[in-house]
């Protein structure tokens, strides 16, 4: 008999209102229930909010380098669970144990960078324009934040969000995805274990368009920071704009890894695979293009299929597995589409382009890793986001044209470039338009410390991770002090 779990709210673990639960699978074996977790709605969001309401006053009042040292301590439990945090992420999301490792070590980093950031909270203090008169400017917190992420890094972007939002002193509600509600039970725990008071931070398992739409569309929720797709972003953002509330969006990539006539091939081969694969696929980050010039073209293809044809599918636990699951059905028929998409198209299929079957892998949502060549810019598979194992292929005679391919599409979150050249790599930096550009490494990689988001339809312009979600998660109060005694008026007494 699967385990049943409970939201958290109000400092206690609570059953849903209706008493309604969904039942979390493992995509690698759908025939295993990890547990059964809460069918949320409305009501549940209430009373998260009004916990939530009331935990924002105190914490508030906390200094943020006392609410740092919580964090502290929350990144030293990570570490103590991270090996059990990590197998039960691979168990309910498929990836293989070694991403999973890395995604509770982001977890790790964001919490002790966090906690730093605890001492960091600067303002500022200027010059005023008239005598005796002292100006300055100090973070204060917003209240109740809402956080609704996804399924791919369930621990990391959940704590990209929840920690600088807690280091700022707001409380918060997390609305994880439905596909990775266990992460998150786990990842309460340890907040609850390190001293974060009880009604600072709200759990609610459910849908999206139930239990997410609730928490975006509640007066008393100020702030929404949400990670998901673009046409999801979408419907977010047009409820917050009509209410007012601040937003970050964080939605799909199509990123392209370029690789120049005097790349290190090799490299490039490592860097696409990664990319390309890694997570099967199911990154906003994923290299889901590859634009070649043409003199190495036909020779790199050939590289890459031959090795995607040697990366071994399986259970994410197998230390052997390169590449898991898709996260379920749904997402493996949308691959599928996509494939048909492509083949009507008249893109050639070189590897891949199926599901395998067989006992081993004939239980689980796994689908082959696929290359399609000759893409061509405009194409479907060219320009939209597919979130799984698939390759498009485009061939372009320079550096020029390929940054002309890269831009040429809707989204701008990650863009990689492989050369020999300096001149080549600082042209890219500027003249493609990503929010993040690597050269000679993949499209994949963010760092904690740094800001991490994209232009055009893939964010709405706020980053999260470094120092600038702080800034998000903050209000900036600016303070006058006139001690001369007597009134004194702006632009008119100083001139």
């Amino acid at each position: 008999m699967a385990r049943t779990y409970r939201n958290f709210i109000a400092g206690e673990w609570v059953a849903p209102v209706a008493g309604d639960y969904f039942e979390n699978r493992n995509p690698a074996r759908w025939y295993d229930v990890v547990g059964r977790f809460p069918e949320s709605d409305a009501r549940d969001v209430a009373r998260a909010v009004r916990a939530a309401t009331r935990g924002a006053v105190a914490w508030a009042a906390t200094p943020a380098p006392l609410r740092g040292e919580v964090l502290k301590r929350v990144g030293d439990g990570l570490t103590k669970k991270k090996e059990e945090i990590a197998r039960a992420m691979t168990r309910e999301m498929g990836k293989v144990l070694a991403e999973a490792r890395g995604d509770v070590q982001e977890a790790i980093d964001t919490a002790y960078y966090a906690a730093s950031e605890g001492r960091r909270l600067f303002g500022h203090t200027v010059p005023s324009e008239l005598r005796n008169k002292w100006a300055m400017s100090f973070r204060r917190p917003i209240g109740v934040a809402g956080l609704i992420t996804p399924f791919n890094f369930p621990l990391a972007i959940p704590t990209w969000k929840m920690f600088p939002a807690l280091v700022c002193g707001n409380a918060v509600i997390l609305k994880p995805a439905e596909d990775t509600p266990l992460t998150a039970t786990l990842l309460v725990e340890v907040l609850l274990e390190s001293g974060l008071p009880p009604d600072v931070v709200q759990l609610v398992h459910g849908r999206g368009e139930t239990a997410g739409r609730a928490l975006v569309e509640h007066p008393d929720v100020p702030v929404i920071s949400f990670t998901g797709s673009t046409e999801t972003g979408a419907l977010v953002g047009a409820t917050c704009g009509r209410m007012h509330k601040r937003l970050s969006l964080e939605m799909g990539g199509k990123n392209a890894q370029i690789v120049l006539n005097d790349a290190n091939l090799d490299l490039a081969l490592e860097g696409v695979l990664w990319g390309a694969f890694g997570t099967t696929g199911q990154r906003c980050t994923a290299t889901s293009r590859l634009i070649l010039q043409r003199k190495i073209h036909d020779r790199f293809l050939r590289m890459v299929c031959d090795a995607a044809e040697n990366l071994r599918m399986g259970d994410g636990l197998d230390a052997k597995t390169h590449v898991g699951p898709l996260i379920n059905e749904a997402a493996r028929d949308k691959v599928e589409r996509y494939v048909d998409i492509a083949k009507n198209e008249g893109c050639v299929l070189e590897t891949g382009g199926n599901a395998p079957r067989g006992e081993r892998l004939g239980r689980g949502w796994f689908f082959r890793p696929t290359v399609f060549a000759g893409v061509r810019p405009g194409m479907r598979l060219e320009q939209e986001e597919v979130f799984g194992p698939v390759l498009a292929v485009i061939r372009v005679k320079d550096l020029d044209e390929a940054i002309k391919v890269n831009n040429d599409v809707r989204y701008g979150l990650s863009s990689s470039l492989y050369t020999a050249d300096l001149d080549s790599g600082f042209r890219a930096m500027t003249a493609l338009e990503t929010g993040i550009t690597y050269v000679n490494a993949p499209t994949i990689g963010a760092e904690a410390h740094l800001p991490f988001g994209g232009v055009k339809q893939t964010g709405n312009g706020h980053r999260e991770g470094g120092w600038q979600v702080y800034d998000f998660f903050s209000e900036t109060k600016v303070v006058y002090v006139d001690y001369s005694g007597h009134l004194q008026r702006a632009q008119i007494d100083n001139r």
